[in-house]
């Protein structure tokens, strides 16, 4: 392994004892993550909170897969290397990094200490504190899989991208406008204003205009809502052109999406996100270069887990709920209190000006 300071044998996480109500959280003392083979260890300043976590906790998610009780959830986090598999290494005890746990094979980043493959970890983003770095990872991964993989995002496309200012949305409508596309967003009426910020092309607010009356012979959907409100999922098939396609991510919700799809003469896929370190680094770019900003709506402390698990499932967060996990560590093995640039320094809502 290799150089790494002084590692302590436990570590506070926020943990569940079976599946539940948010209430289920508790925090208590763990074992830090033994790694192995290509791992890194990682001190956790930050975690983001996604629906995904939530569905988990709840009893669905990839609940089925986790082992053992109590469990510890989690997979975006930012934070400091503590240790590296081996000395040539690239990323370095002391290296400010992010990335995706994959929980539940792992335990998660709901905790001080991560254990993460080499293949999910990169440098943080320069211009981004912890705070905002650990809103990145899933929701923009997401994100970049169905606008730029699967839809393939370009100029002259035009693309509908529905929950546009959420976590995973508010990236996919920065990166569809990055590579071009006429982007249009659906959100509520509070949302507007913040889409046109994001850079849609047109905003469409669904509770007052039903997308399907106004729009037609579009490129791609990416959607982010299937069909747990208003048919929205079968809906968006008829607002394709012929052999256009349907991205959609919470694919639960749409069981007859392809035959659906297949009778309306256009293409539909789910989506999987992976912890793709590669992907994580075009992004990094993008993020510093200010050409994609991150929104913090709000930043929970890791004993608030409860609280921000129930605000996650209000379903109206604008970008990401963030969890402050711990101090920034020095590379001398101390620690100060500075999350630098932090987001909630200005308050619930406050936005990256990156």
């Amino acid at each position: 392994m290799g150089n790494a300071t002084k590692m302590p044998l436990s570590m506070r996480a926020l943990m569940i004892d079976r599946p539940g109500a948010p209430d289920e959280f508790h925090l208590a003392e763990a074992p830090v993550p033994l790694v192995v083979l290509d791992e890194l260890l990682v001190r956790v300043v930050a975690a983001g909170v996604n629906p995904i976590d939530a569905k988990t906790r709840a009893g669905k998610g990839v609940s089925a897969a986790i082992s053992a009780y109590p469990a510890v959830l989690g997979n975006d986090f930012s934070g400091v290397v503590v240790s590296s598999p081996y000395d040539a290494f690239p990323l370095r005890p002391g290296d400010e990094v992010y990335g995706m746990a994959r929980v539940p094979r792992t335990s998660g980043s709901y905790a001080e200490y991560v254990a993460v493959s080499s293949m999910s970890v990169t440098h943080k983003p320069k211009r981004l504190s912890h705070i905002e770095a650990a809103a990145v990872p899933l929701a923009a991964l997401t994100a970049w899989g169905m606008v730029v993989d699967l839809a393939e995002a370009a100029p002259g496309q035009r693309m509908l991208i529905h929950g546009g200012s959420g976590g995973v949305g508010h990236f996919a409508v920065q990166f569809a406008k990055a590579f071009g596309a006429h982007v249009i967003a659906t959100g509520s009426t509070r949302n507007q204003e913040f889409l046109r910020r994001l850079g849609a092309d047109e905003v469409i607010d669904y509770t007052v205009t039903r997308f399907d009356e106004v729009l037609t012979g579009l490129d791609s959907v990416i959607d982010l809502i299937g069909n747990v409100h208003d048919n929205t999922g079968t809906r968006s098939l008829r607002v394709l052109r012929e052999g256009g396609i349907l991205v959609n991510a919470p694919t639960g919700s749409w069981p007859t999406m392809a035959a659906d799809a297949a009778a309306a003469g256009v293409d539909a896929t789910g989506f999987k996100v992976a912890a793709d370190a590669r992907t994580l680094d075009w992004i990094s770019e993008l993020i510093d270069d200010g050409t994609v900003r991150v929104h913090v709506d709000r930043v929970f402390e890791l004993a608030e887990g409860a609280a921000a698990h129930r605000e996650i499932e209000q379903g109206h967060t604008r970008g990401k709920i963030v969890l402050r996990i711990s101090d920034v560590p020095l590379t001398d093995g101390h620690s100060h209190g500075s999350v630098a640039g932090d987001p909630g320094a200005a308050g619930p809502g406050a936005e990256s000006r990156a």
